[in-house]
Protein backbone atom coordinates (compact mmCIF):
# COMPACT_ATOMS: atom_id res chain seq x y z
CA UNK A 1 0.00 0.00 0.00
CA UNK A 2 2.89 2.26 0.58
CA UNK A 3 4.86 1.58 -2.91
CA UNK A 4 3.04 4.22 -4.84
CA UNK A 5 4.38 6.68 -1.99
CA UNK A 6 7.81 4.86 -2.27
CA UNK A 7 8.38 5.52 -5.35
CA UNK A 8 7.42 8.79 -5.98
CA UNK A 9 9.33 9.96 -3.22
CA UNK A 10 12.63 7.72 -5.18
CA UNK A 11 12.02 9.65 -8.17
CA UNK A 12 11.96 13.14 -6.49
CA UNK A 13 15.77 12.04 -4.69
CA UNK A 14 16.81 11.45 -7.78
CA UNK A 15 16.42 13.78 -10.09
CA UNK A 16 17.75 16.21 -8.05
CA UNK A 17 20.51 14.30 -6.91
CA UNK A 18 21.57 13.88 -11.26
CA UNK A 19 21.00 17.77 -11.82
CA UNK A 20 23.11 18.92 -8.77
CA UNK A 21 25.75 16.27 -10.35
CA UNK A 22 25.47 18.30 -13.47
CA UNK A 23 25.63 21.63 -12.58
CA UNK A 24 28.66 20.94 -10.37
CA UNK A 25 30.36 20.47 -13.54
CA UNK A 26 28.96 23.23 -14.62
CA UNK A 27 26.87 22.06 -17.39
CA UNK A 28 23.64 22.61 -18.58
CA UNK A 29 20.61 21.18 -18.03
CA UNK A 30 18.30 21.31 -20.42
CA UNK A 31 14.34 20.29 -20.73
CA UNK A 32 13.29 19.29 -23.86
CA UNK A 33 9.28 19.49 -24.63
CA UNK A 34 9.42 17.18 -27.38
CA UNK A 35 10.94 14.10 -27.80
CA UNK A 36 11.31 14.60 -31.63
CA UNK A 37 14.42 16.75 -31.98
CA UNK A 38 17.44 14.97 -32.41
CA UNK A 39 19.04 14.38 -28.85
CA UNK A 40 22.64 13.57 -30.13
CA UNK A 41 22.41 16.57 -32.22
CA UNK A 42 22.03 18.94 -29.67
CA UNK A 43 24.73 17.58 -27.27
CA UNK A 44 27.43 17.91 -30.50
CA UNK A 45 26.65 21.64 -31.30
CA UNK A 46 26.80 22.21 -27.13
CA UNK A 47 29.56 19.99 -27.25
CA UNK A 48 31.60 22.40 -30.28
CA UNK A 49 29.59 25.80 -29.26
CA UNK A 50 31.98 25.03 -25.54
CA UNK A 51 34.96 23.12 -26.79
CA UNK A 52 34.22 19.82 -24.75
CA UNK A 53 37.01 17.70 -24.96
CA UNK A 54 36.23 15.35 -22.00
CA UNK A 55 33.74 14.72 -19.61
CA UNK A 56 29.94 15.63 -19.47
CA UNK A 57 28.51 17.42 -22.31
CA UNK A 58 24.92 18.15 -21.09
CA UNK A 59 22.49 16.72 -19.06
CA UNK A 60 18.84 16.58 -21.23
CA UNK A 61 15.37 15.61 -19.99
CA UNK A 62 12.54 14.84 -21.78
CA UNK A 63 8.63 12.56 -20.62
CA UNK A 64 9.03 9.55 -22.97
CA UNK A 65 6.87 6.05 -23.08
CA UNK A 66 8.66 3.62 -20.70
CA UNK A 67 7.77 0.32 -19.09
CA UNK A 68 7.30 0.50 -15.24
CA UNK A 69 4.62 -0.96 -12.74
CA UNK A 70 1.22 -0.13 -11.40
CA UNK A 71 -0.79 -1.60 -8.64
CA UNK A 72 -4.10 -3.31 -9.01
CA UNK A 73 -6.58 -5.31 -6.36
CA UNK A 74 -7.13 -8.39 -7.13
CA UNK A 75 -10.58 -9.32 -6.00
CA UNK A 76 -10.25 -12.53 -6.52
CA UNK A 77 -7.30 -13.05 -4.35
CA UNK A 78 -8.12 -10.25 -1.97
CA UNK A 79 -4.57 -8.82 -2.42
CA UNK A 80 -3.06 -5.79 -4.15
CA UNK A 81 -0.87 -6.97 -7.06
CA UNK A 82 2.18 -5.11 -8.59
CA UNK A 83 2.42 -5.60 -12.52
CA UNK A 84 4.23 -4.03 -15.30
CA UNK A 85 2.91 -1.78 -17.20
CA UNK A 86 3.39 0.61 -20.41
CA UNK A 87 3.95 4.36 -18.38
CA UNK A 88 5.19 7.81 -19.19
CA UNK A 89 7.91 9.22 -17.26
CA UNK A 90 11.18 11.64 -16.94
CA UNK A 91 14.02 10.73 -18.88
CA UNK A 92 17.77 11.87 -18.10
CA UNK A 93 19.92 12.05 -21.54
CA UNK A 94 23.66 12.02 -20.01
CA UNK A 95 26.11 13.05 -23.18
CA UNK A 96 29.63 13.10 -22.63
CA UNK A 97 33.10 12.24 -24.04
CA UNK A 98 34.53 9.24 -22.54
CA UNK A 99 38.34 8.38 -22.02
CA UNK A 100 37.93 5.37 -23.35
CA UNK A 101 34.85 5.24 -25.86
CA UNK A 102 34.58 8.77 -26.52
CA UNK A 103 31.54 10.64 -27.47
CA UNK A 104 28.50 8.49 -26.15
CA UNK A 105 25.68 8.74 -24.12
CA UNK A 106 23.29 7.05 -21.19
CA UNK A 107 19.02 6.82 -20.95
CA UNK A 108 18.09 6.84 -17.12
CA UNK A 109 14.46 6.00 -16.26
CA UNK A 110 13.96 8.16 -13.16
CA UNK A 111 10.97 5.62 -12.52
CA UNK A 112 11.26 2.20 -10.92
CA UNK A 113 12.77 -0.17 -12.44
CA UNK A 114 15.58 2.58 -13.39
CA UNK A 115 16.34 1.23 -16.61
CA UNK A 116 19.60 2.55 -18.48
CA UNK A 117 20.07 2.51 -22.26
CA UNK A 118 23.60 2.81 -22.66
CA UNK A 119 24.48 4.28 -26.31
CA UNK A 120 28.81 4.06 -28.10
CA UNK A 121 29.94 4.00 -31.41
CA UNK A 122 32.07 1.38 -32.34
CA UNK A 123 34.21 3.75 -34.70
CA UNK A 124 34.15 6.81 -32.08
CA UNK A 125 35.66 4.33 -29.50
CA UNK A 126 38.42 3.05 -32.43
CA UNK A 127 39.80 6.65 -32.96
CA UNK A 128 40.49 6.93 -29.54
CA UNK A 129 42.61 3.32 -29.63
CA UNK A 130 44.33 4.42 -32.68
CA UNK A 131 45.13 7.97 -30.85
CA UNK A 132 46.75 5.88 -28.02
CA UNK A 133 48.68 3.81 -29.68
CA UNK A 134 49.92 6.29 -31.77
CA UNK A 135 48.12 5.47 -35.56
CA UNK A 136 47.72 8.96 -37.86
CA UNK A 137 44.24 8.13 -39.00
CA UNK A 138 41.68 9.94 -41.06
CA UNK A 139 38.12 10.28 -39.97
CA UNK A 140 34.73 11.28 -41.17
CA UNK A 141 32.16 11.15 -39.22
CA UNK A 142 32.07 7.77 -37.80
CA UNK A 143 33.80 6.57 -41.06
CA UNK A 144 37.61 6.33 -40.87
CA UNK A 145 38.47 6.65 -44.38
CA UNK A 146 42.59 6.29 -43.90
CA UNK A 147 44.66 4.48 -41.56
CA UNK A 148 48.49 4.83 -41.37
CA UNK A 149 48.56 0.84 -40.59
CA UNK A 150 45.55 -0.93 -41.45
CA UNK A 151 45.97 -4.37 -40.30
CA UNK A 152 46.69 -2.71 -36.55
CA UNK A 153 43.33 -0.76 -36.74
CA UNK A 154 41.38 -4.18 -37.52
CA UNK A 155 43.41 -5.71 -34.52
CA UNK A 156 42.24 -3.25 -32.30
CA UNK A 157 38.73 -3.39 -33.42
CA UNK A 158 38.73 -7.41 -32.59
CA UNK A 159 39.60 -6.20 -28.99
CA UNK A 160 36.43 -4.55 -28.80
CA UNK A 161 34.24 -7.64 -28.87
CA UNK A 162 36.27 -9.28 -25.84
CA UNK A 163 35.82 -6.56 -23.57
CA UNK A 164 35.00 -6.57 -20.06
CA UNK A 165 31.71 -5.22 -20.87
CA UNK A 166 30.26 -6.44 -17.46
CA UNK A 167 32.72 -3.84 -15.39
CA UNK A 168 32.47 -1.27 -17.82
CA UNK A 169 28.96 -0.92 -17.80
CA UNK A 170 28.90 -1.25 -14.00
CA UNK A 171 30.76 1.77 -13.57
CA UNK A 172 28.58 3.66 -16.24
CA UNK A 173 25.78 2.87 -14.32
CA UNK A 174 26.99 4.29 -11.00
CA UNK A 175 27.83 7.46 -13.09
CA UNK A 176 24.94 8.67 -13.81
CA UNK A 177 22.42 6.86 -11.40
CA UNK A 178 23.99 8.57 -8.09
CA UNK A 179 21.43 7.43 -5.38
CA UNK A 180 21.55 3.11 -6.97
CA UNK A 181 23.40 2.41 -4.13
CA UNK A 182 20.97 4.46 -1.46
CA UNK A 183 17.70 2.77 -2.84
CA UNK A 184 19.73 -0.72 -2.85
CA UNK A 185 21.48 -0.38 -0.27
CA UNK A 186 19.75 -3.24 1.82
CA UNK A 187 18.61 -5.38 -1.07
CA UNK A 188 22.30 -5.51 -3.05
CA UNK A 189 21.57 -6.01 -7.22
CA UNK A 190 23.57 -5.50 -10.28
CA UNK A 191 22.28 -3.91 -13.83
CA UNK A 192 21.31 -7.26 -16.28
CA UNK A 193 23.47 -5.74 -19.65
CA UNK A 194 21.16 -7.04 -22.83
CA UNK A 195 21.89 -5.37 -26.40
CA UNK A 196 19.13 -3.50 -27.42
CA UNK A 197 20.37 -3.23 -30.66
CA UNK A 198 23.30 -3.77 -32.11
CA UNK A 199 24.53 -2.40 -35.61
CA UNK A 200 27.93 -4.38 -37.27
CA UNK A 201 29.79 -2.75 -40.01
CA UNK A 202 32.17 -3.69 -42.64
CA UNK A 203 33.63 -0.81 -44.75
CA UNK A 204 35.34 -1.40 -47.98
CA UNK A 205 37.39 2.09 -48.48
CA UNK A 206 38.43 3.01 -52.08
CA UNK A 207 41.32 4.91 -53.29
CA UNK A 208 39.25 7.41 -54.04
CA UNK A 209 35.55 9.05 -54.43
CA UNK A 210 35.79 8.57 -57.79
CA UNK A 211 36.44 4.64 -58.23
CA UNK A 212 33.55 4.04 -56.01
CA UNK A 213 31.31 6.26 -58.10
CA UNK A 214 32.00 4.92 -61.15
CA UNK A 215 30.16 1.35 -60.24
CA UNK A 216 28.37 1.99 -57.06
CA UNK A 217 25.22 3.50 -59.35
CA UNK A 218 24.80 -0.09 -60.88
CA UNK A 219 25.57 -2.34 -57.48
CA UNK A 220 22.29 0.13 -56.03
CA UNK A 221 20.08 -1.28 -59.09
CA UNK A 222 21.44 -4.44 -58.48
CA UNK A 223 20.35 -4.60 -54.77
CA UNK A 224 16.96 -3.45 -55.62
CA UNK A 225 15.99 -5.33 -58.37
CA UNK A 226 18.49 -8.55 -58.41
CA UNK A 227 18.43 -9.37 -54.68
CA UNK A 228 15.36 -11.27 -53.88
CA UNK A 229 13.77 -12.00 -50.53
CA UNK A 230 15.96 -15.66 -50.43
CA UNK A 231 18.96 -13.34 -51.51
CA UNK A 232 17.89 -11.48 -48.43
CA UNK A 233 17.13 -14.39 -45.91
CA UNK A 234 20.50 -16.07 -47.25
CA UNK A 235 22.54 -12.94 -46.36
CA UNK A 236 20.95 -13.02 -42.71
CA UNK A 237 21.77 -17.20 -42.29
CA UNK A 238 17.90 -18.03 -42.64
CA UNK A 239 15.61 -20.79 -45.13
CA UNK A 240 13.23 -19.51 -47.29
CA UNK A 241 10.28 -22.30 -46.48
CA UNK A 242 6.76 -23.01 -46.86
CA UNK A 243 6.38 -22.02 -43.13
CA UNK A 244 7.53 -18.78 -43.13
CA UNK A 245 4.82 -15.88 -42.27
CA UNK A 246 6.95 -12.53 -42.47
CA UNK A 247 7.90 -10.24 -45.08
CA UNK A 248 11.22 -9.09 -46.33
CA UNK A 249 11.57 -5.38 -47.75
CA UNK A 250 13.72 -3.46 -50.11
CA UNK A 251 13.66 -0.53 -50.44
CA UNK A 252 16.28 2.76 -51.59
CA UNK A 253 16.62 5.79 -50.33
CA UNK A 254 19.47 8.93 -50.52
CA UNK A 255 20.27 10.04 -46.92
CA UNK A 256 23.09 12.17 -46.06
CA UNK A 257 25.21 9.89 -45.41
CA UNK A 258 25.08 8.53 -48.87
CA UNK A 259 22.92 6.46 -51.14
CA UNK A 260 21.48 3.25 -49.00
CA UNK A 261 19.99 0.32 -49.69
CA UNK A 262 18.24 -1.55 -47.49
CA UNK A 263 16.60 -4.96 -46.87
CA UNK A 264 14.77 -5.80 -44.07
CA UNK A 265 13.45 -8.89 -42.77
CA UNK A 266 11.15 -8.61 -39.64
CA UNK A 267 12.58 -7.18 -36.58
CA UNK A 268 16.64 -7.31 -38.37
CA UNK A 269 18.26 -5.76 -41.58
CA UNK A 270 21.20 -5.51 -43.81
CA UNK A 271 21.59 -2.13 -45.50
CA UNK A 272 24.70 -0.74 -47.95
CA UNK A 273 25.97 2.64 -47.90
CA UNK A 274 28.71 4.83 -50.12
CA UNK A 275 29.31 6.23 -47.16
CA UNK A 276 31.01 9.87 -47.60
CA UNK A 277 31.53 8.53 -51.23
CA UNK A 278 34.33 6.81 -50.69
CA UNK A 279 33.66 3.98 -48.23
CA UNK A 280 31.42 0.97 -49.12
CA UNK A 281 29.36 0.28 -46.17
CA UNK A 282 27.46 -2.94 -45.31
CA UNK A 283 25.48 -2.92 -42.36
CA UNK A 284 24.35 -5.89 -40.43
CA UNK A 285 21.15 -4.63 -37.85
CA UNK A 286 20.24 -7.31 -35.28
CA UNK A 287 16.87 -6.16 -32.96
CA UNK A 288 15.92 -9.24 -32.32
CA UNK A 289 18.42 -11.98 -32.10
CA UNK A 290 15.92 -14.83 -31.10
CA UNK A 291 15.72 -16.45 -34.67
CA UNK A 292 19.20 -17.48 -34.58
CA UNK A 293 20.83 -20.72 -33.42
CA UNK A 294 24.35 -20.60 -32.18
CA UNK A 295 25.72 -23.49 -30.05
CA UNK A 296 25.83 -22.45 -26.24
CA UNK A 297 25.33 -24.17 -22.72
CA UNK A 298 22.02 -24.34 -21.02
CA UNK A 299 20.68 -21.01 -19.04
CA UNK A 300 21.96 -21.34 -15.41
CA UNK A 301 23.97 -24.74 -16.47
CA UNK A 302 27.02 -22.78 -18.18
CA UNK A 303 29.35 -26.40 -17.75
CA UNK A 304 26.78 -28.24 -19.01
CA UNK A 305 26.50 -30.02 -22.23
CA UNK A 306 26.20 -27.46 -25.19
CA UNK A 307 23.49 -27.87 -28.68
CA UNK A 308 22.18 -25.83 -30.98
CA UNK A 309 20.26 -22.76 -29.24
CA UNK A 310 18.34 -19.41 -29.87
CA UNK A 311 20.90 -16.53 -29.29
CA UNK A 312 20.37 -14.12 -26.34
CA UNK A 313 20.14 -10.69 -25.94
CA UNK A 314 22.76 -10.84 -22.77
CA UNK A 315 26.12 -9.68 -23.51
CA UNK A 316 27.27 -13.11 -22.89
CA UNK A 317 26.60 -13.79 -26.67
CA UNK A 318 27.76 -10.77 -27.82
CA UNK A 319 31.10 -12.37 -29.31
CA UNK A 320 28.03 -14.47 -31.36
CA UNK A 321 26.60 -12.31 -32.18
CA UNK A 322 29.06 -10.00 -33.76
CA UNK A 323 30.30 -13.41 -35.66
CA UNK A 324 26.82 -13.53 -37.61
CA UNK A 325 26.79 -10.11 -38.13
CA UNK A 326 30.02 -10.49 -39.65
CA UNK A 327 29.24 -13.51 -41.53
CA UNK A 328 26.18 -11.76 -42.58
CA UNK A 329 28.72 -8.59 -44.42
CA UNK A 330 30.69 -11.17 -45.82
CA UNK A 331 27.97 -12.81 -47.48
CA UNK A 332 26.33 -9.56 -48.76
CA UNK A 333 29.70 -8.44 -50.16
CA UNK A 334 30.48 -11.69 -52.41
CA UNK A 335 27.04 -11.65 -53.25
CA UNK A 336 27.69 -7.90 -54.69
CA UNK A 337 30.78 -9.02 -56.25
CA UNK A 338 29.88 -11.61 -57.83
CA UNK A 339 27.18 -9.44 -59.82
CA UNK A 340 30.22 -8.67 -62.09
CA UNK A 341 29.64 -5.04 -63.54
CA UNK A 342 32.97 -4.98 -65.53
CA UNK A 343 33.37 -8.85 -67.02
CA UNK A 344 31.40 -11.13 -69.13
CA UNK A 345 29.17 -13.43 -66.98
CA UNK A 346 30.27 -16.58 -69.30
CA UNK A 347 34.16 -15.93 -67.65
CA UNK A 348 33.09 -16.84 -64.47
CA UNK A 349 30.32 -19.62 -65.54
CA UNK A 350 32.61 -21.46 -68.19
CA UNK A 351 35.38 -23.23 -65.82
CA UNK A 352 32.23 -25.08 -64.33
CA UNK A 353 31.09 -25.72 -67.30
CA UNK A 354 33.78 -28.02 -69.01
CA UNK A 355 34.92 -31.38 -67.36
CA UNK A 356 37.71 -31.16 -64.85
CA UNK A 357 40.28 -33.97 -63.38
CA UNK A 358 39.93 -34.49 -60.34
CA UNK A 359 42.70 -36.30 -57.57
CA UNK A 360 43.00 -38.25 -60.85
CA UNK A 361 39.49 -38.64 -61.82
CA UNK A 362 37.76 -36.98 -64.51
CA UNK A 363 34.46 -35.50 -63.77
CA UNK A 364 31.46 -34.39 -65.77
CA UNK A 365 31.07 -30.46 -66.72
CA UNK A 366 28.38 -28.56 -64.48
CA UNK A 367 25.17 -27.84 -66.51
CA UNK A 368 23.79 -24.90 -64.53
CA UNK A 369 20.88 -24.00 -66.39
CA UNK A 370 19.48 -27.64 -66.31
CA UNK A 371 16.89 -28.43 -63.22
CA UNK A 372 18.94 -31.18 -61.92
CA UNK A 373 22.28 -29.18 -61.39
CA UNK A 374 20.43 -26.09 -60.90
CA UNK A 375 18.14 -27.28 -58.03
CA UNK A 376 21.12 -28.84 -56.71
CA UNK A 377 23.33 -25.65 -56.80
CA UNK A 378 20.13 -23.65 -55.52
CA UNK A 379 20.18 -25.76 -52.57
CA UNK A 380 23.86 -25.42 -51.64
CA UNK A 381 22.88 -21.68 -50.95
CA UNK A 382 20.82 -21.98 -48.45
CA UNK A 383 21.34 -19.51 -45.50
CA UNK A 384 20.84 -22.33 -43.24
CA UNK A 385 24.25 -24.08 -44.32
CA UNK A 386 26.36 -20.52 -44.75
CA UNK A 387 27.57 -20.73 -40.84
CA UNK A 388 27.68 -24.44 -40.53
CA UNK A 389 27.34 -26.21 -43.56
CA UNK A 390 25.70 -29.00 -45.33
CA UNK A 391 25.95 -32.57 -45.24
CA UNK A 392 24.88 -35.53 -47.21
CA UNK A 393 21.46 -36.09 -45.11
CA UNK A 394 21.08 -32.19 -46.09
CA UNK A 395 21.43 -32.81 -49.43
CA UNK A 396 19.21 -35.98 -49.62
CA UNK A 397 16.36 -34.63 -47.81
CA UNK A 398 16.04 -31.44 -50.49
CA UNK A 399 16.83 -33.67 -53.23
CA UNK A 400 15.13 -37.15 -53.08
CA UNK A 401 12.56 -36.64 -50.63
CA UNK A 402 10.47 -39.41 -52.11
CA UNK A 403 13.29 -42.07 -51.49
CA UNK A 404 13.20 -41.37 -47.38
CA UNK A 405 10.96 -44.11 -46.80
CA UNK A 406 12.56 -47.29 -47.51
CA UNK A 407 16.07 -47.88 -46.58
CA UNK A 408 17.29 -49.09 -49.96
CA UNK A 409 16.43 -46.58 -51.93
CA UNK A 410 17.42 -44.38 -49.23
CA UNK A 411 20.88 -45.84 -49.81
CA UNK A 412 21.39 -45.60 -53.28
CA UNK A 413 19.42 -41.68 -52.90
CA UNK A 414 22.43 -40.77 -50.60
CA UNK A 415 25.10 -42.84 -52.97
CA UNK A 416 23.83 -40.22 -55.44
CA UNK A 417 23.90 -37.59 -53.06
CA UNK A 418 28.03 -38.54 -52.55
CA UNK A 419 29.03 -38.38 -56.26
CA UNK A 420 27.66 -35.06 -56.58
CA UNK A 421 29.10 -34.07 -53.18
CA UNK A 422 32.48 -35.67 -55.16
CA UNK A 423 31.58 -33.38 -58.46
CA UNK A 424 31.42 -30.37 -56.51
CA UNK A 425 34.76 -30.82 -54.82
CA UNK A 426 36.21 -31.70 -58.39
CA UNK A 427 34.90 -27.94 -59.70
CA UNK A 428 35.98 -26.07 -56.40
CA UNK A 429 32.66 -24.70 -55.47
CA UNK A 430 32.29 -26.86 -52.17
CA UNK A 431 35.47 -27.97 -49.39
CA UNK A 432 35.42 -30.22 -46.72
CA UNK A 433 35.74 -29.15 -43.08
CA UNK A 434 38.22 -30.98 -41.68
CA UNK A 435 37.51 -33.57 -39.14
CA UNK A 436 33.56 -33.70 -40.10
CA UNK A 437 31.02 -34.76 -42.68
CA UNK A 438 30.32 -31.25 -43.74
CA UNK A 439 30.93 -29.04 -46.78
CA UNK A 440 31.03 -25.44 -46.73
CA UNK A 441 31.12 -23.17 -50.24
CA UNK A 442 34.41 -22.11 -50.90
CA UNK A 443 34.92 -18.30 -52.39
CA UNK A 444 34.77 -19.18 -56.07
CA UNK A 445 31.42 -21.81 -55.32
CA UNK A 446 29.81 -18.77 -53.71
CA UNK A 447 30.24 -16.49 -56.69
CA UNK A 448 29.55 -18.84 -59.22
CA UNK A 449 26.41 -20.06 -57.41
CA UNK A 450 25.21 -16.49 -56.55
CA UNK A 451 26.15 -15.57 -60.34
CA UNK A 452 23.96 -18.47 -62.13
CA UNK A 453 20.61 -18.49 -59.05
CA UNK A 454 20.30 -14.68 -59.85
CA UNK A 455 20.71 -14.76 -63.79
CA UNK A 456 18.63 -17.65 -64.17
CA UNK A 457 15.68 -15.54 -62.82
CA UNK A 458 16.11 -12.50 -65.69
CA UNK A 459 14.16 -11.74 -67.90
CA UNK A 460 14.83 -10.35 -71.84
CA UNK A 461 13.35 -6.74 -70.67
CA UNK A 462 15.75 -6.52 -67.61
CA UNK A 463 18.28 -7.82 -70.33
CA UNK A 464 17.76 -5.10 -72.84
CA UNK A 465 16.90 -2.23 -70.43
CA UNK A 466 21.09 -3.31 -69.09
CA UNK A 467 22.49 -3.32 -72.46
CA UNK A 468 20.68 0.38 -73.19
Amino acid sequence: KECGGYVERTTQHLRPACYEMARQLERPVIYLPSSAPSKEALAQQIATRDAVSDGLICLLSCVEPCLSYEIRRDREQQRLVLEPRQRKCLHLYHYWIDPVFGFMSARLQTWFPFAIQICLNGREWLARQLDAAGVPYERLDNCIVQVADWQQAQRLLDQQVEFAWPAALGEIAERIHPTFAEVFGDYPVEYYWTVYQSEWATDVVFRSSRALAEFYPRLVSAGISTFASPDVMRFLGKKLHGNFAGEVLSDYRRRREGIRVKHVLAANSIKMYDKHGISLRVETTLNDPNPFKIVRAAEGNPDGAKSRRPMRRGISDLASRAQLSQAANERYLQALASLDVEHPLHHLIDPVCRPTVWQGRRHRALRPWSQEDGLLLQTISGGEFALHGLRNRDLLTALYPDALGVAAERARAASRVTRKLRLLRAHRIIRKVESSHRYLLTENGRAVVTAVLQYRTVTMNQLQQAAA
